[in-house]
């Protein structure tokens, strides 16, 4: 989800610096041009003069500070501390402000997240996320990209089960729970 706001705040980025570029002051889309990472890193892992031209963004406002604002709110949701009520009353909350900013990649996001609001909350309720599994696959495919060359199949999935060693995946379902009453 915060990948997805993530890629409509680049939307709303790239229109906005299209609509610099119009003007007549060619300086205005130049001096904007460093935006793009000051707004796609996190706040935490900004440079200083990333920092600055945060500020400068947020002085300025419109379209894109209200772009970024949602896409933070939206990552804050996701942040990992909070409870399925929670998370529940914060996804709403998200869906009406993104739904009311007049931003049509945010509406886009606000649909996808009510269309999936039940898978959501049910990963959150699990505690199931993909990044596990997504790491895993990284590793595979840099360990078969090193493989290239090789004579056989077996021979790169024998490198695979030799750098990973027995991967044991345990479902939400699966886990012992600490003390049972």
């Amino acid at each position: 989800m915060v990948q997805l706001a993530t890629a409509a705040l680049d939307k709303v980025r790239r229109q906005v610096w299209q609509d610099l570029r119009r003007l007549p002051d060619k300086d205005a889309a130049r001096r904007f041009k460093g935006a793009r990472w000051a707004l796609l890193k996190n706040p935490g892992d900004l440079t200083d003069d990333q920092a600055v031209t945060l500020r400068k963004l947020k002085r300025r406002g419109g379209d894109l500070w209200r772009a970024y604002a949602l896409k933070e709110a939206l990552r804050a949701v996701f942040a990992g501390d909070l409870t399925e009520q929670e998370v529940a009353m914060l996804l709403d909350r998200f869906c009406s402000k993104a739904s009311r900013s007049g931003l049509k990649p945010f509406v886009t996001v606000a649909r996808t997240i009510r269309k999936r609001r039940a898978g959501i909350l049910a990963a959150i309720r699990l505690g199931v996320n993909n990044a596990r599994h997504e790491g895993l696959n990284r590793r595979v495919r840099l360990i078969v990209n090193r493989a290239y060359g090789f004579h056989s199949a077996n021979a790169a999935l024998a490198r695979i089960m030799i750098t990973l060693g027995p991967i044991d995946h345990v479902l939400p379902h699966e886990r012992q729970r600490d003390a049972d009453p």
